[in-house]
């Protein structure tokens, strides 16, 4: 394989996880200029270009060393990790927070689901059949596996399956097609994959660089900067009613030397109740602000 000094990340070319995985990057400070046929992205201020893919040939691109990272959905990951008889080539890196949803069991909405004992003998359609089958195996459960490409909720109806197992968000695919979720049998979001062991070459120090930006991204995204003032007798009070517990700066106030300044960022969403307790508590003029960037 021709040696690179770039870092190259397979996206999804369509789909639910594309936009969000690119707009992820941008926040990380990426910039990309597209090539004509919209397949490749050309990293412009970092040595780090994306490649535009189906996300089912993104563990594959990973493992034949023609990407060294890509987002992808931890289904799509761990099924195709299940199917190699060696060692898994790549590996999950951080898990990113969108594209959630679930590998789910569904049987038709006339039955009663009583336990995975039920599915011995039954045709179970999936996309998925090693997590299906790694699955049944810890189970105890033995069924027939119908591998199909797509369409899989109407598989009952057509007769080719009694039941199936796809993936599941809201339901209501399944709803239309008189199924219903009877069990779970992996929780997915996108993730970010690498290779099992990471380039040795510059390429080792640009992964290095994304991840602690990614890290920093992700750590604030659900964060918000919190600052008020307040006596300083009711700082005990106030700490002690800050999501999360984070550690608050505190600075004194010029001439008031009985109130203090407040900042602090904390994790995940405050709500009116949270500064209207902190109200009651002794604090004032409260302002909060979201968290673009953080770097520790």
């Amino acid at each position: 394989m021709i040696p690179r000094d770039r870092l190259r990340i397979a996206v999804q070319k369509s789909g639910r996880l594309g936009d969000p995985s690119r707009d992820l990057l941008t926040r990380c400070g990426l910039k990309f200029r597209s090539s004509r046929d919209k397949l490749f992205c050309f990293g412009e201020n970092m040595a780090v270009d994306l490649l535009l893919v189906r996300d089912d040939d993104i563990p594959g691109l990973i493992a034949d060393g023609v990407c060294d990272l890509g987002v992808v959905g931890r289904n799509v990951l761990e099924e195709a990790g299940l199917g190699v008889t060696e060692a898994s080539p790549f590996r999950e890196l951080r898990a990113l927070g969108f594209g959630g949803c679930r590998l789910s069991i569904a049987i038709p909405q006339e039955q009663e689901w009583q336990g995975p004992a039920q599915l011995a003998g039954q045709r179970i359609a999936t996309t998925y059949p090693h997590l299906l089958a790694d699955w049944l195996k810890r189970h105890d459960v033995d069924a027939q596996i119908v591998t199909l490409s797509g369409s899989v909720e109407i598989a009952p109806r057509l007769g080719t399956a009694d039941l199936i197992c796809d993936l599941v968000s809201s339901g209501a695919t399944l709803a239309a097609n008189q199924l219903q979720e009877a069990a779970v049998i992996m929780q997915s979001e996108a993730v970010l994959a690498g290779a099992a062991e990471a380039p040795r070459d510059e390429r080792g120090d640009l992964l290095e660089l994304l991840l602690r930006r990614l890290d920093g991204v992700l750590h604030v995204r659900e964060s918000r900067l919190l600052m008020l003032k307040a006596p300083r007798i009711a700082l005990e009070a106030i700490t002690a009613l800050l999501p999360g517990q984070p550690m608050p700066t505190v600075t004194p106030i010029e001439g008031r030397p009985d109130d203090i300044a407040l900042q602090c960022v904390c994790s995940g969403n405050l709500s009116w109740q949270d500064l209207e307790a902190m109200k009651q508590a002794g604090a004032h003029n409260m302002l909060v602000l979201p968290v673009e960037m953080m770097l520790a």
